[in-house]
């Protein structure tokens, strides 16, 4: 699934509290916020078909929303919340001429900025904490990773060094002060070998490491414990299409492990989000060619299934996993 996420085929790839919590210091509100397009304080069921370029939408309160929007050999999709009214904005970015492009749900009107070049890694967030997706990109360059992002603050822009080149984006508020933190997974020398985190704390400036998973391991960062931090999580594939995929998170309130098979190697994609608004991430997949969403709920632990969505179907929600 690492291969899909990252391969050449730009969107075949894998790439909210109301308005008035916009500035939560909370991990989750950000994550979910990005494709939370009623502002219900719960995930939207979201799907992007390349066949016709359209972007579908079961939004949580009962409406629908089909925005044809984007071209799927070109662009990466980059959902966020870009106007800052508590809503998911239907988001891409172009790698051909390194553009942003977004609907403000707000005025229901057409932005752009020009951001990035082709071949950089999309990766918009809160990094400023203003309750905007900054535009922002990463760059692997002569051996490291730079990031530049646009902050929606005041227009300014920063340019960091985090990682290497070989690393693996894995942005989150980590420290839960509201603002995204640049971070990375960088594998190991084999595919069953430790990986490791390299977290650089807005809050503080200091550097975290630490130890998850395997060099192999897709990276699924969310709040699953609901303490307003993002929690350092991994997916790792079986070793058949058959198997199951097994979540391992390493909760932030106390520093330990929650693991828990869900999921199958040979056909879903990982779509965690908070789909039952209780402020925790839900461990999240969409299955191909079933189209259909499945959950496990935080607040009742059992699994909930909604069909949404058809057969090579991207579902929004994967663009938080790399």
């Amino acid at each position: 699934m690492k291969s899909f996420l990252f391969s050449s085929g730009k969107l075949l790839i894998l790439a909210a509290f109301s308005a008035l919590l916009i500035i939560s210091i909370s991990a989750q509100p950000k994550l979910r916020k990005a494709v939370d397009y009623d502002a219900d304080g719960k995930a939207d069921f979201s799907v992007f078909r390349p066949a016709n370029n359209v972007w579908y939408i079961f939004k949580s309160t009962g409406g629908f929303q089909f925005q044809q929007f984007g071209l799927a050999n070109e662009d990466f999709m980059t959902p966020g919340d870009y106007d800052g009214d508590g809503k998911g904005d239907i988001s891409v970015w172009r790698d051909t001429t390194g553009v942003f492009y977004w609907m403000n749900s707000s005025t229901n009107t057409f932005a752009g900025v020009q951001w990035g070049l082709t071949g950089d890694e999309p990766v918009a967030r809160d990094y400023d904490g203003d309750g905007k997706t900054d535009p922002a990109v990463v760059r692997r360059t002569n051996g490291a990773l730079v990031w530049y992002y646009l902050r929606s603050s005041d227009a300014g822009f920063v340019a960091a060094q985090w990682g290497l080149s070989t690393d693996f984006t894995a942005p989150g508020d980590y420290d839960g002060d509201g603002k995204f933190d640049f971070a990375i997974q960088r594998p190991g020398t084999t595919p069953t070998s430790q990986a490791l985190f390299y977290i650089s704390r807005s809050s503080d400036q200091a550097v975290a490491v630490v130890p998850w998973g395997f060099s192999n391991d897709l990276v699924a960062p969310g709040d699953y414990d609901g303490d307003g931090k993002t929690d350092i999580a991994v997916v790792r594939e079986g070793p058949t299409p058959d198997a199951n995929l097994v979540w391992y998170v390493l909760r932030s309130s106390d520093g330990q492990l929650f693991a828990l098979a869900f999921g199958v190697t040979g056909t879903d994609l990982t779509a965690q989000n908070d789909y039952d608004g209780d402020g925790k991430c839900d461990l999240g997949i969409w299955r191909d060619p079933s189209g259909d969403f499945w959950y496990r709920s935080s607040i009742s632990g059992g699994f909930v299934s909604v069909h949404w969505g058809a057969a090579n179907d991207i579902p929004i929600a994967g663009y938080d996993t790399h």
